[in-house]
């Protein structure tokens, strides 16, 4: 029961760690799109490097172990594309305008010399749609991650620590991604707060699902599939919608910017693990 309860509370403070992403973003100003260009760029970062880096060959590693060099090959790159099909069907059956990568800067919004009024509020709508949208897909690949962080946490808790934490820190920025457009569409701290908060809150249901149910079917090849689809959903969200937008809303260089610095947060993270 101990391990079950250390479990829960790794995954809840992996999950809630968005609400500390969604608080920075409350610092933003409104009309600073270099902000939003740069965390978003950011966010991205981390979720490649966790996903190629520690989630991809760990997922490898578990199914090799149990189905051999190739076969274990094969199931991990499935599983990979497999999360990746899975967020590619959610972007297409999610409501979302008739392009949400199509928005204007910040700054051109709340010019009235550069768009009209029905401009503007269609731009706010979009901008909304996308921070909606970037919660969703928050939601959905934390449930799976709040259920490998449980499973790995019950196996063995001193590689389940690590990777919770490096969870909690790329859920930090995706808490901003999440909150800085939801804000900066409608100047609400509250909503931008409560929808950060909530995708966020998908990781703990995850580990609940996972005692709930998968529990008496749980194995290694499972647990290998899991992870392997947690890393393709997170490198879709990166390239399908953070990056885009990140660099839809700043210059390109600030966008890689914000990727590389990602990257190197999440590889000093784990480096400190090993």
């Amino acid at each position: 029961m101990n391990n079950v309860l250390f479990a829960f509370t790794l995954t809840l403070f992996a999950g809630l760690s968005t609400g500390i992403g969604s608080a920075i973003a409350f610092f933003a100003k409104k009309t600073n799109t270099k902000f939003l260009s740069i965390s978003l760029g950011f966010s991205a970062g981390v979720m490649i490097y966790v996903s190629f880096v520690e989630i991809f060959p760990k997922a490898q590693d578990s199914l090799v172990a149990e189905l051999g060099f190739k076969a274990g090959s094969w199931a991990t790159v499935g599983a990979f594309f497999g999360g990746i099909l899975i967020m590619a069907l959610i972007d297409r059956l999610v409501p979302s305008g008739e392009n949400p990568h199509d928005m204007y800067k910040i700054e051109d919004i709340d010019d009235p010399d550069v768009v009209n009024e029905n401009e503007k509020a269609n731009s706010d709508a979009n901008l909304l749609r996308m921070g909606k949208f970037t919660a969703l897909a928050v939601a959905i690949h934390n449930f799976p991650e709040g259920l490998a962080t449980f499973i790995s946490a019950l196996q063995e808790p001193s590689i389940a620590i690590p990777i919770a934490v490096a969870i909690a820190i790329h859920n930090i920025p995706e808490g901003i991604a999440v909150s800085v457009p939801i804000y900066y569409a409608t100047g609400d701290k509250k909503k931008a707060f409560k929808y950060s908060f909530l995708s966020g809150l998908s990781e703990p249901i995850g580990a609940l699902v996972g005692y709930l149910i998968l529990m008496p079917f749980i194995n290694d090849v499972l647990f290998g599939i899991i992870f392997a689809g947690v890393a393709g959903l997170m490198v879709f969200i990166s390239l399908d919608e953070l990056l885009p937008t990140a660099e839809e809303y700043g210059e390109h260089h600030l966008a890689i910017y914000g990727l590389i610095a990602g990257m190197a947060v999440m590889a000093l993270s784990l480096l400190l693990f090993l």
